[in-house]
Order: structure tokens, then C-alpha cells, then sequence
């Protein structure tokens, strides 16, 4: 296993680890453990500061929202989240909407409109990548293909814990995973 764990993708049991790569477009990170990041320098100010923009919200929504855009392969930490809109209220591009109770949502101020007018294609690139993350997981995610790997899985697990690998067994196991294999390409 990597070292962003298991994924839908990938199934392991005793010395035996399998990835299957993953759907189209998946780069083999998973929902919260990515290798790399998901947003370069400032580029997360611009997200918040144009769903803000869009509507006025908590911080908590705007982590549901982003994650909802890349179809769950992606939610930013609140460790992340509320500095950047500390961030972003210090800089005049935010305020505390008008309303009742103690959390009050954000909004964009006449100030972040103009900063939003002026980045409006970096804007758009970010939300194209962001949409298009949540396209490939929408697309390629099959709940099916990790149930079924999983009961493989599990079958070999059992079967290995009751008898043991011997070399009838291994040769047995491999002759009807070579079979599977076949037909699946096979498939049309």
C-alpha cells in the first residue's frame, strides 16, 4: 500500500497487495490522503472568495461545496479553510454577512467583487480543474468493482487461513484468476 492508503482501486491482504490503477483521469489519490497539492499559492483564495461570491456561506459550506465540485476526491481541511478566510476578511475581500446567532456566514464585499473581475480566467481554470476531478471519480467509481474485489479478496484471505498456501492451491487459484482475466478482455 501506498502511502495514501487503500483506495477503491486496490485491494491487499497478507504479502499480497493489488492496484488497479483506477478510472479514467484518477491519479491514484485518494479523497483525503493526495500526494501533492490540490491548490498552488493563492489559488484556494480564489476558490472561496468566488463560492462566497456566489453565495454567501460558513466556512463548513464552503468545504462541502468544494468537495461536492470534485465529486468527494477532494475536501480542504478547516486548518486550511478558516486561516484563508481570516485571510480574506484582512484583506477587505470578505465581511460577516448581517444576521442572527453567533456564526455569521461570509460575503463578498465591493472590493472582492473587483479582485474576482480581475482573475476571472484563473478563476475559471481553477473551477474547470476542480469539476473535472469530480467528472473522472463520477465516471469511473464503480461501488460494484471495490464489492466485488473486496469478496476476492476475502475468499483468498479465508481460504488461505483455513489450509494454508499449498502448491495445489496457489496453482488452482492462479488458473482461475488467469480464466478471469480472460474473459473480462474479452468482454465487449
Amino acid at each position: 500500500m501506498g502511502p495514501s492508503g487503500p483506495g477503491p482501486w486496490s485491494a491487499g491482504f497478507g504479502p499480497f497487495h493489488f492496484d488497479f490503477g483506477g478510472p479514467p483521469g484518477d491519479s491514484g489519490r485518494g479523497r483525503r490522503g493526495r500526494r501533492g497539492r490540490m491548490f498552488g499559492s493563492g489559488q484556494l483564495r480564489l476558490v472561496l472568495l468566488k463560492l462566497i461570491a456566489d453565495e454567501p456561506r460558513h466556512g463548513y459550506d464552503l468545504i462541502r461545496a468544494i468537495e461536492e465540485l470534485t465529486g468527494g476526491d477532494y475536501a480542504p481541511s478547516p486548518g486550511i479553510v478558516y486561516p484563508t478566510l481570516t485571510l480574506l476578511q484582512d484583506m477587505g475581500l470578505i465581511e460577516e454577512a448581517p444576521g442572527e446567532g453567533g456564526r455569521k456566514p461570509f460575503q463578498v464585499t465591493e472590493e472582492g467583487r473587483a479582485h474576482l473581475e480581475e482573475n476571472t480566467e484563473d478563476i475559471d481554470e481553477l473551477f474547470e480543474r476542480l469539476e473535472a476531478t469530480g467528472s473522472h471519480r463520477r465516471r469511473g467509481q464503480r461501488p460494484e468493482m471495490g464489492r466485488a474485489v473486496g469478496n476476492l479478496m476475502a475468499v483468498l484471505k479465508n481460504r488461505v487461513a483455513q489450509e494454508g498456501w499449498n502448491e495445489t492451491l496457489l496453482n488452482e487459484v492462479i488458473d482461475i484468476l488467469d480464466d478471469a482475466a480472460q474473459r473480462i478482455e474479452r468482454v465487449k
